[in-house]
């Protein structure tokens, strides 16, 4: 048999070559001419065709990837690296309408620290909800290390329903990481502080008063919220706290954080003394935190924590006393933690050590059991032997940091910092498999769900910190980049550089995208930022502007392709709410809603409701708009915000110039009936194949359906100014009937292509 580089080489000739004669019978150019002209080997076209996702398909995962200083999520798929959309989470995003209408700005508030609004994050850790180890795809969590909180997003709408503020940390950088059930979202201080909010401590107070922890958020998965009042947290010394990962399996109920700056060093560059750096990275060991959350739980549930701000805090103390809380030494300046798929093994790599150490549970807890310590820390905690409680260690390269895991048992992948590479390592015989280069220094890196109970392998993206000279010049600031990377094979290979220019992308993690089950539709008056009935909603018809004092109330719908009301009318000074309710069923039919200089933006998906408030402040004309392209006639899907001045008084509208005569209203009606002819052959279509097999169709359905009920009422009211030679409004009437036949069509035609792309079949009727 060939050898397979041999194969594979004949194999990409052959392709080549049909490619060519393809090609030639559509253009003057072969794929040879190409990839001479452009410079392209056999292996730019192997790396091409990994990536390359044909027209109307779809990636095999998705990537929930932190936005690092924009305070967002960028959601891109795998293997096309195609960016599909951002997640406003702790800062506005204007494209949703998140932070500029009333149902979101409730979520921001719950950020607010101290009553001020933080209108700014730097997203580091997302974090999948799992069912027994394993991504669910339900909800998504992220933390903010600029200020101590945490989101909840929910990916039936992929929108953010929560954000909540740590009562006591100052700071942190280890969150999110969840519980093998989701019960909790792990959460863990960083730079240590006073716990109690304002309160003041000099720093030569340092180890006496200053304190980090771990906070364990209880999550509702029921409600889809992070219940506080359940939550709790345990002290732990004033070492800088970092990155965590939950047990699994085996090690189910235990929780894993290192940390960094054990040396509790305090810098003062402007007092004389060394910086931080070198005083944090002193020793040859930080040390890893080893916790019983289960146990912890039940203490908490028996009384036994102290409330430091309203929040439920299990002290060292108590912690020793219970037996909960150990440490084990770890390689110094550990940036990462992370359990092995079958809950057996801890994998901690340190930076400023060339080697990554794998932990042994069973070891861990044979110590335990048997009361076998080595010391205790300055606080009293138990103190393990690092010998005793590993499995391995195994030297990789220069700056280790994150582990994943494949779906090949013993199989994991490290960052390596220094060395700007990933080493793929087996970490139960303690060997080196593979590495590979990447461009420049790899922070996080992330394989296919590679943090749960069972990795799926194929792909791994790392996450560079610097790019370079990878893309085209933009100016000081570079954008990050995203490397694709096939660990298919016996060696790795590189295959896609992707620049990400929202923030610095922290870590990310990847799905199977069949897990995902986003609707595309609300039911009809949801507020989506609750996932309950908006109290503004109503029905074509039942639109209305209700005045109470200096409050005007609108309660109001849109639809392709119009706002209903088209004006509204105030006084100046008065505080005006817009209610709207999308009104469409069909997919991806969002419409958006602006009024010229109130600073105000929403977003307004299939079926939802959304309320917009400002002052009008100042007397003038303010047209409002829709601000997504939704139809033919999206430009003319407008209003007017008539603000008028103190004192105004009513003018007497005239009469209105008849412009459109018999002639013109016979014309109108002649394209209606042919447009309907259109309509009758594509519902005719429709109605003879199975097309109650396909949701996205019955969907469309139902929408044509309701534009040709509106279609009936314009047209019965065409019928009744005819019958009185009113040729205005009679023609008027039948554009407007003309509108929903043609809205209808358009949605007929879209259910028409669908079911002919995906195999519909006659029914025999």
């Amino acid at each position: 048999m060939e050898p397979f580089s041999k194969r594979k080489t004949s194999l990409l000739v052959a392709a080549t070559l049909v490619m060519g004669a393809v090609g030639s019978a559509w253009a003057a150019e072969s794929l040879q001419d190409v990839m001479q002209r452009r410079g392209l080997s056999q292996q730019d076209l192997l790396a091409a065709s990994k990536t390359y996702v044909p027209t109307g398909k779809r990636d095999d995962f998705i990537v929930f990837s932190s936005g690092g200083q924009s305070g967002q999520i960028i959601v891109y798929g795998i293997p096309s690296m195609r960016i599909l959309k951002y997640i406003g989470v702790f800062t506005p995003e204007p494209w949703q309408g998140y932070g500029f209408d009333e149902e979101s700005k409730k979520v921001l508030a719950g950020g607010k620290i101290d009553g001020k609004d933080i209108t700014w994050g730097d997203t580091h850790h997302p974090a999948l909800s799992e069912t027994n180890g394993d991504y669910d795809g339900q909800f998504l969590f992220i933390n903010d290390k600029a200020n101590p909180r945490l989101a909840v997003i929910d990916l039936r709408d992929f929108e953010t329903k929560q954000i909540v503020v740590n009562p006591i940390y100052k700071s942190e950088h280890g969150g999110a990481f969840v519980t093998p059930n989701s019960e909790y979202v792990i959460e863990a201080a960083q730079y240590p502080s006073p716990l109690a909010n304002k309160k003041f401590v000099p720093l030569e107070r340092f180890n006496e008063e200053y304190r980090g922890g771990v906070t364990y958020w209880k999550f509702d998965r029921k409600e889809g919220r992070i219940d506080p009042s359940k939550s709790f947290s345990i002290e732990l010394p004033p070492y800088s706290q970092d990155l965590s990962d939950a047990g699994k399996a085996v090690s189910d109920g235990w929780s894993f954080t290192n940390s960094f700056c054990s040396e509790r060093y305090v810098g003062g560059i402007e007092k004389g003394r060394p910086p931080y750096e070198a005083g944090c990275s002193a020793k040859d060991t930080d040390y890893l935190h080893v916790i019983n959350w289960k146990k912890a739980a039940e203490l908490v549930a028996q009384g036994k924590a102290t409330k430091i701000n309203g929040h439920n805090v299990l002290s060292m103390a108590t912690a020793i006393k219970e037996g909960i809380l150990f440490l084990i030494p770890e390689p110094k300046s550990p940036h990462g933690v992370d359990v092995t798929p079958d809950g057996k093994l801890i994998t901690v790599a340190g930076k400023l050590d060339t080697h990554v150490s794998v932990y042994s549970f069973e070891k861990i807890m044979a110590q335990i059991k048997a009361g076998k310590f080595e010391s205790k820390d300055p606080y009293g905690i138990p103190v393990l032997s690092m010998k005793d409680s590993l499995h391995t260690q195994v030297q990789l390269g220069l700056g280790p940091l994150h582990t994943q895991y494949d779906s090949k048992p013993c199989v994991a992948y490290t960052s390596l910092y220094v060395d700007s590479q990933v080493a793929r390592w087996n970490y139960c015989e303690g060997k080196v498999l593979d590495k590979i280069s990447i461009h420049y220094n790899i922070g996080h890196l992330m394989t296919m769900e590679g943090d749960s109970a069972h990795p799926k392998g194929r792909y791994l993206v790392a996450l560079n910190k610097l790019a370079i000279d990878r893309f085209n010049p933009v100016g000081p600031l570079h954008p990050q980049n995203h490397q694709l990377i096939d660990i298919s094979n016996d060696k790795m290979q590189l295959l896609y550089d992707m620049p990400l220019p929202l923030g610095e992308p922290h870590y990310a993690v990847a799905i199977d995208a069949t897990t995902l089950k986003p609707g595309i539709r609300y039911k009809v008056g949801t507020n989506s930022r609750t996932d309950k009935p908006h109290p503004g909603m109503v029905r074509a018809g039942e639109e209305k502007i209700v005045r109470k004092g200096n409050k005007v109330e609108v309660f109001g719908t849109v639809i392709r392709s119009h706002i209903t009301p088209e004006t509204i009318e105030v006084n100046v000074g008065d505080e005006v709410t817009v209610n709207l309710t999308n009104l469409e069923r069909a997919e991806d039919e969002t419409h958006g809603f602006t009024v010229s200089t109130y600073n105000v933006h929403a977003s307004i998906e299939p079926g939802k409701t959304v309320s917009v408030k400002f002052k009008a402040d100042k007397e003038g004309v303010y047209p409002y708009y829709c601000t997504e392209f939704c139809s033919a006639l999206h430009l003319e899907m407008e209003g007017y915000l008539l603000v008028k001045p103190k004192g105004y008084k009513e003018v007497k509208a005239g009469a209105e110039k008849a412009v459109y005569t018999k002639a013109d209203y016979d014309k109108q009606v002649k394209t209606n009936v042919d447009t309907q002819a259109v309509i009758d052959s594509v519902v005719g279509y429709i109605t003879s194949v199975n097309y109650k097999d396909f949701p996205p169709v019955v969907s469309l359905v139902d929408d044509a359906t309701d534009q040709l009920g509106r279609a009936k009422e314009a047209k019965a009211k065409m019928e009744e100014a005819a019958k009185k030679s009113d040729w205005q409004n009679a023609t008027l009437w039948a554009g407007q009937w003309w509108q929903y036949q043609v809205k209808a069509a358009d949605i007929g035609l879209r259910a028409k292509t669908y079911l002919e792309e995906h195999g519909a079949k006659k029914t025999g009727k």
